[in-house]
């Protein structure tokens, strides 16, 4: 059985801050327009991406309580669009997906990315303000394609969760997106692969496939997760 992501690991891909070095409770109600964020520069990209889901949740918050489902679109449109999911996608596939047509391959990436998004709007329940220190913006090589951005998740009920998000540039667009979340140093892509390589290797990219996209139409509610 596919085992639930962690509610550490979740949070962690939610978990980027309104503001740079400095710590931030998401109180602001402002959102940047989809058209203004500035993907070019990976710390900006956090930084904004993560302000606009913030506000929004904020603003809404007794809608999203009373129908946590409308947290799915929230996700979708938010987070969605600067995360590389199809690049994750294969790197939990690994070298299963030499073995698979491109049909199936396509398949899992579907049933991926619903099972992403019904796994952020889960983690979106349990937001409550959270204090998030992000390191201040270091120069970046023109060369390099793949960035480490370093959070701090600040919650007076826990020790703080350091977590380190990887972007890859897009060599065309000149964009950056998210891939992968190392929390505590253990990679978020590298935990779901070994949890999901037998399967894989066993009952091959339909069947997991299948399973995520099972996992990802469970309700969206306060009181469970995806599992």
């Amino acid at each position: 059985m596919i085992k639930k992501l962690s509610g550490v690991i979740l949070l962690a891909v939610l978990g980027t801050a309104p503001s740079f070095s400095v710590l931030a409770t998401g109180t602001q109600t402002g959102t940047v327009a989809k058209a203004d964020i500035d993907a070019t520069n990976p710390y900006t990209l956090i930084n904004q991406v993560s302000h606009n889901a913030f506000a929004r949740i904020k603003k809404d918050h007794q809608t999203f309580q009373q129908n946590p489902e409308l947290l799915r679109a929230v996700a979708e449109e938010e987070l969605l669009p600067h995360i590389n999911v199809k690049y994750a996608a294969y790197k939990v596939l690994g070298r299963e997906a030499n073995k698979a047509t491109k049909a199936q391959r396509d398949q899992f990436v579907k049933a991926f990315t619903d099972y992403l998004i019904a796994a952020y709007a889960q983690i979106m329940t349990q937001y409550t303000n959270q204090e998030i220190n992000v390191e201040s913006p270091s120069p970046i090589d023109p060369k390099r394609k793949v960035v480490g951005v370093r959070v701090e998740i600040l919650d007076s009920a826990r020790p703080p969760i350091r977590l380190d998000f990887k972007l890859r540039k897009n060599s065309k667009s000149g964009e950056w997106q998210g891939y992968d979340v190392d929390v505590e140093g253990v990679s978020m892509l590298n935990t779901k692969q070994s949890e999901w390589s037998t399967q894989l290797r066993k009952n091959g990219i339909l069947a997991v496939a299948n399973q995520l996209e099972e996992l990802a139409k469970q309700p969206i509610s306060a009181k469970e997760a995806i599992k």
